[in-house]
């Protein structure tokens, strides 16, 4: 029982660590149309998404360089920036290249004025990612596919496509998790109808509502 139990949070961890933002496992054709499909989020959604971090980091990345270290993460057409940058003109200008792209929905800017984190912080917020996955995946009523976890000095910021009830659960897992400080959530709120169609439909409607987030 005991090589089982481990075995099956060994699996839990790999699979969490290959949960990006666009909630896509790339193993194999099957395994990774099968996790498109877990996803509220339609096929074109999830492109749209990867395309926005690709382009943002590659961009603020040339525009900075080690004057900030900045991380773009997208859901549902919902941009978050975590990291640090010198000053606050970095922050701003970082902000209004993103609010700029036309797919990107709303932009939630969290960077920080300060240096930039160690790779022993960075090393510590991906094993915390890794970590709150790990458990999202084992927690019951929590479709983990559907939702993107970035841990940034100990604050982990959760967005997703959610019921309250999901959005609450996947709040109460994160803030017992051991190690995280802060708790930040950017959720779009769906009904439980909503929710059925989803699941019986197996993708979200392209035609997300543009409404403020819900904050926790």
């Amino acid at each position: 029982m005991q090589i089982q139990s481990f075995s099956k949070f060994f699996i839990a961890l790999v699979l969490a660590s290959q949960l990006s933002a666009c909630g896509v496992l790339a193993v194999g054709g099957v395994a990774a149309g099968a996790s498109i499909m877990a996803d509220r989020r339609t096929p074109g959604v999830q492109a749209i998404d990867n395309g926005i971090e690709l382009e943002a980091n590659a961009a603020l990345s040339k525009r900075f360089g080690d004057n900030a270290h900045i991380n773009v993460t997208s859901f549902n057409q919902k941009v978050l920036l975590t990291g640090e940058v010198k000053d606050a003109d970095i922050k701003g200008e970082a902000g209004a290249y993103v609010k700029a792209m036309k797919n990107a929905r709303t932009v939630f800017n969290e960077l920080v004025v300060g240096p930039n984190s160690t790779y022993t912080a960075r090393a510590n917020d991906s094993y915390l990612e890794s970590k709150l996955k790990a458990q999202m995946i084992f927690t019951d009523k929590l479709p983990s596919n559907s939702m993107s976890i970035v841990a940034e000095g100990s604050s982990v910021y959760l967005m997703g496509i959610l019921t309250q009830n999901e959005a609450d659960l996947a709040k109460k897992v994160a803030s017992n998790t051991n190690g995280v400080k802060d708790v930040y959530v950017y959720f779009d709120i769906i009904s439980e109808e909503e929710k059925n169609r989803l699941e019986k439909q197996g993708k979200a409607d392209q035609t997300q509502p543009s409404l403020p987030p819900k904050f926790q």
